[in-house]
């Protein structure tokens, strides 16, 4: 997906690489880094990050192929602008099944989705470890079969097991190991995967 670079982005790109030695990671992974610690201004996710080349190629082909994006919040979905994805969080369907069985609404809206998604869907938790943990079930149940699992929630409780268990179940993924993420930092590499090299 082609699209015109600002001048701004460009130089921070050129900042970023003044300070930050990303050249021997492989291209998808360097995109998606990148992209993370350009939107953060972070480089600490240099070190963080968890990323398999080959599933990060994986979900670009299916994002170029027109697969659905399945995301857990609203806020991931509003930083993908270029790209339509799915997000049950907010409907009606999600808050009568957290009420009938205790989970939470992005858990809910994650099981939603899976009913209706097909193989292949690309899949990023960037706010709730629930999410995480109900794609990760479903997946272990047959339910659901990503092409990639972009799993980076936040928060103290949930948030680096959910990761540890997504990275433990062998979907093709990427994370960080630590308690750090969130909405933004999910829809930047998602971005990454649907805009690559912006100085290229």
């Amino acid at each position: 997906m082609t699209r015109v670079v600002h001048p701004i982005e460009a130089e921070s790109y050129r900042i970023l690489r003044s300070t930050v030695d990303t050249s021997a990671l492989p291209p998808r992974t360097r995109d998606v880094t990148e992209r993370i610690i350009h939107t953060t201004a972070d480089p600490g996710w240099l070190d963080d990050l968890v990323a398999s080349e080959a599933a990060l190629e994986a979900g670009a082909t299916a994002l170029g192929a027109g697969a659905p994006l399945v995301v857990d919040v609203a806020m991931v979905a509003a930083g993908i602008t270029r790209y339509p994805s799915v997000c049950l969080v907010s409907s009606p369907a999600a808050r009568d099944l957290a009420a009938e069985t205790g989970l939470t609404r992005s858990a809910a809206a994650i099981r939603l989705a899976a009913a209706a998604a097909p193989d292949g869907a690309v899949w990023a938790v960037g706010n709730a470890p629930t999410a995480l943990f109900e794609l990760i079930r479903l997946a272990e149940a047959g339910e659901v079969r990503p092409a990639l699992v972009v799993g980076l929630p936040v928060g103290y409780v949930g948030a680096a097991d959910s990761k540890a268990a997504l990275r433990a179940a062998g979907l093709p993924q990427l994370s960080n190991v630590s308690a750090r993420g969130g909405s933004a930092v999910a829809a930047a590499a998602v971005n990454a995967l649907l805009y690559g090299d912006p100085l290229a």
